[in-house]
Parts: C-alpha cells; structure tokens; sequence
C-alpha cells in the first residue's frame, strides 16, 4: 500500500507520549500534511507552573536536531488579540507536550517556526477567547499556517473503557464542535489532557474555514506493552478546509 499523499492542512490533533508508545500516531498525521510556514501548536499544562493560558513571543526552543525559532509577529498578534494569554516562559518550562512535536517538524522543514501556547483552563470561554485570537491573527498575517492541538486521549483505564469514553469525544471532534468536545470531556470525566487545547485549536480552524475532520489513528499503550487493564489512549486526526 502507498502512503497517503501529503496535502494542505488547516489543524491537526496530536499525542505527546513517549515516542515509542504514541509516536507512530504523530508520524502518521505529519506524514500527511504539507509542511506550513509556521505551526501555532497548542498544548495543556500539566502542572499548573505559570499563566494559565500562557504564550512565548520570542526566542528559539533547542532540540537535537537545532534550534527551531519562534514566529515572533505571530506570536504577538495571537497575543495582543487575546483577553486571556499572557506572555509567560514558565507556563512552557516543564511541559512536554509541544516540544515533543518540534523534530517531526524540523524532519520535514529544518526553516519552520513556530508558536508555543499552554493552556490550564477550567472554562469554555478560554479557549473560545484562545481560538478567536489564533484566527484573527492568522488570517491577518497571512502566514501558511497549520494548527496543532497536543493531547493524550483517555488515561490509565482499560482497553474496553478508553474506547468508549473516547468515542464521544472524538465523535465531537469529528463534528467540528470544540464546545459539545470541552462538555463531553468535563461531562463524562475523560480523562484528555489535551482537552482545552483541542477546543481552543477547532476554534480557530472554524473561523479559518475547516470543513472536515479525518481520523487517521487511534491506538493505545496496550499495543507496545500487552497490558489492556491500565492504558493511555492515543488519536491522531487532520483537520482541513474546503
């Protein structure tokens, strides 16, 4: 079978595990979408350090493959639209979940930059406010954007449980509905990281003109380690415009 042909993307959803457990998921979405100019990636914060919804607008992030630099223009702009991001370094500086992203970025564009924004919200309204800014200030720029929402799916839960739980919310997702997805998610206790990330980023890519939603992975930890009693759940899906 001949891999998908890479096309044109407006978002995508993303895990952020370690690379042998989810990394063949991000691979696979990655795989799929042109590289853009910029990507704006969206991440929880998982330990609550920092803003709550928190932005970098300037500098660069290391890894092994070099240094990949912040859009700064963009950054400011999604910034200075917003009523709730505040630019903040140590809302970044012990999560994981963006910067796991940066080498598949890097592997198909050494020149890309990016926008790095963690969220701790507790409320829909944030990640609406999240979401318009991201679109206002995309659609100003006229940057070549894509959107990344980083997220795990359900956690440590049973094969058979994960499934269930996380049908309902990848069934929002697929229906490009971020506030049916932030209520499911707060409703049902499914335990997404990501989800506040997810809803701020299909904002976004609503205003911007997303018209489909496709699932290209779902798979869990059981699949490398055997054990279907405690899993971490994983999702990769696309999002594109018309």
């Amino acid at each position: 079978m001949r891999p998908a042909e890479a096309m044109p993307a407006l978002g995508a959803i993303v895990p952020h595990a370690g690379y042998m457990y989810s990394g063949q998921v991000a691979g696979a979405v990655y795989a799929r979408i042109v590289p853009p100019e910029t990507w704006v990636a969206l991440g929880p914060n998982h330990t609550g350090l920092g803003a709550r919804a928190a932005i970098v607008c300037a500098g660069e992030w290391e890894t092994p493959l070099g240094a990949l630099p912040i859009d700064a223009d963009l950054a400011r702009a999604i910034a200075d639209g917003s009523q709730v991001l505040q630019e903040d370094d140590l809302g970044h500086t012990r999560e994981h979940a963006i910067e796991v992203q940066l080498p598949f970025w890097q592997r198909r564009d050494p020149g890309v930059r990016f926008v790095p924004i963690t969220l701790f919200a507790r409320d829909y309204a944030t990640c609406s406010d999240v979401g318009q800014a991201i679109a206002s200030a995309v659609g100003q720029t006229g940057r070549r954007v894509v959107l990344v929402a980083s997220t795990d799916m359900s956690h440590y839960v049973s094969r058979r449980v994960a499934i269930a739980k996380d049908r309902r919310a990848l069934d929002a997702m697929l229906a490009l509905d971020p506030e049916r997805l932030y209520k499911v998610v707060q409703e049902d206790a499914i335990s997404m990281c990501g989800a506040a990330p997810t809803a701020a980023m299909l904002v976004a890519a609503c205003a911007l003109g997303a018209r489909s939603v496709e699932l290209v992975q779902y798979t869990d930890s059981g699949a490398v380690t055997g054990d279907l009693d405690e899993v971490v759940a994983y999702a990769g899906l696309i999002v594109r415009g018309s």
